[in-house]
């Protein structure tokens, strides 16, 4: 795998960072968007397991480490500007910190923002607090 041409076509932006979506790859369903930087795109290409930058943390963050809600990259995918990753993953338990299965359970409908799924997990459970 040539990781130093897949690095050089992606354009992060000044902090280092690009958008990356996580898609499950058998469904379609929109599970999550976060960050990744070099290191994190490079431990996902190498491991196959996914691995983000956590803003808040200043760290790599390794979707599952600590929840086990882990995500399996099937193929990962660059848009053509190359500025945000598309990654079809196969994604273990929930996808969001919430416990719900994705990061997209509210939508506006009839101009409110309402919830459109609930928790399948207990976050408490998931981060064992």
């Amino acid at each position: 795998m040539d990781i130093s041409g897949i690095l050089a076509a992606v354009k992060f932006d000044a902090s280092g960072l690009v958008a990356a979506i996580a898609q499950q790859h058998d469904t379609g369903e929109v599970l999550m968007q976060a960050w990744m930087n070099a290191d994190a795109l490079t431990e996902t290409l190498e491991t196959g397991q996914v691995c983000y930058w956590s803003r808040s943390r200043q760290a790599l963050w390794r979707k599952g480490e600590t929840s086990g809600q882990t995500q399996r990259l099937v193929e990962l995918r660059l848009d053509c500007d190359g500025d945000s990753i598309l990654m079809l993953v196969d994604q273990t338990g929930v996808a969001c910190h919430t416990g719900t299965r994705n990061c997209y359970f509210r939508a506006v409908r009839d101009g409110a923002l309402v919830r459109i799924a609930e928790p399948e997990v207990d976050p408490a459970t998931l981060y064992k607090k």
